[in-house]
């Protein structure tokens, strides 16, 4: 038995702790909270930020959880630390939470993405009430994977350590759009890099006894997904830097058509392309690596070639909404 299992074992009498104070209404708060940690979540975070806010910020809120994904995969399968209720078959969790509980628990990924996330937002252009609702977010988020018996204090404490040292490592290279330019070609290679090295190390484990086939297939899958992901990325950066150079601004009522009509294309992708390209590939994760790329491809390198047509978008009778909103506050 490692010591970081030794350590994991030791956080039990605190998840028994959090055990002994459930109650209904907590159980139903925190099985909600929790979901903001999810890929789908993330996604949403920032493609928003990417099309809708600032694009530099919504990179930095990409490459940040990319990175922090890889680190992360690679841990889980490196230490192969089991989840608490393996660890101690004795210990019960909230049964709703088991199906995203997938993997090996060190580190936690739900808390990994929701402090990278959120770190990005609150570090670029920190303000005081911003940093608050983004510390908020990632302080309940961490706590409800404890709350909901899916991962342990140590699991926790370290993802949020390591997505702390990745925004502060990466937030000087998206600070002004000089450093941008510089950085941003080299942070494509390296996510690429880590991303075909993770791909590596996990193939590397087919076959071998000490992993069991679950947590080799979950390992698989996220290797291939960062892949998509990393490669998408190498294109929407080419594409957008020499040829689209989108800007993000447009007014308000554009911008909520812009995004619901570019998540719609999303969904799409991630969803009903899965068993159509598993189907033309005869391999689910080749076809999963390909749907990453496509999601990308197209957040990145096909909707935001209509940004110039919704930046000139105007609606009368939204205008005329618009002037009536501003007319009361002017009041006030």
């Amino acid at each position: 038995m490692n010591i970081m299992q030794k350590l994991a074992e030791g956080c039990m009498p605190f998840l028994y702790f959090l055990e002994s104070i459930r109650n209904p209404f907590f159980d139903w708060f925190f099985s909600l909270i929790t979901h903001l940690g999810e890929e789908t979540f993330f996604l949403v975070i920032a493609i928003l930020f990417f099309w809708c806010v600032n694009k530099r910020e919504g990179y930095f809120i990409l490459i940040t959880g990319l990175v922090g994904t890889v680190v992360n995969q690679m841990a889980k399968l490196f230490f192969r630390i089991p989840r608490p209720w393996v660890l101690d078959p004795d210990f019960e969790i909230i049964e709703s939470a088991r199906e995203e509980a997938t993997g090996y628990s060190f580190p936690s990924g739900h808390t990994q993405n929701i402090a990278g996330t959120y770190g990005a937002i609150a570090a670029y252009k920190p303000k005081k009430w911003k940093t608050a609702l983004c510390v908020t977010i990632i302080v309940l988020v961490a706590f409800s994977r404890m709350y909901l018996g899916v991962h342990t204090p140590l699991d926790v404490i370290v993802s949020l350590l390591v997505a702390l040292g990745l925004v502060l490592a990466l937030r000087p290279c998206f600070a002004t759009e000089d450093n941008f330019k510089k950085c941003m070609p080299w942070i494509v290679v390296g996510s690429v890099v880590l991303s075909i090295g993770f791909l590596a190390y996990v193939l590397s484990l087919s076959g071998v006894s000490f992993l069991d086939p679950h947590n080799y297939q979950s390992g698989l899958k996220n290797a291939c997904t960062l892949l998509g992901c990393t490669a998408g990325l190498v294109l929407v950066h080419f594409i957008d830097s020499r040829y689209i150079n989108f800007e993000t601004n447009a007014r308000w009522y554009a911008q909520i058509i812009k995004l619901i009509g570019g998540l719609a294309g999303v969904l799409i992708i991630k969803s009903g392309l899965s068993a159509p390209l598993t189907a033309l590939f005869g391999n689910e994760f080749v076809a999963r690596s390909v749907r990453y790329f496509l999601i990308v491809a197209f957040a990145g390198a096909v909707w935001p070639l209509t940004f110039k047509w919704f930046s000139k978008l105007e609606i009368g009778f939204m205008e005329k909404f618009t002037d009536k909103v501003k007319g009361w506050f002017a009041k006030k």
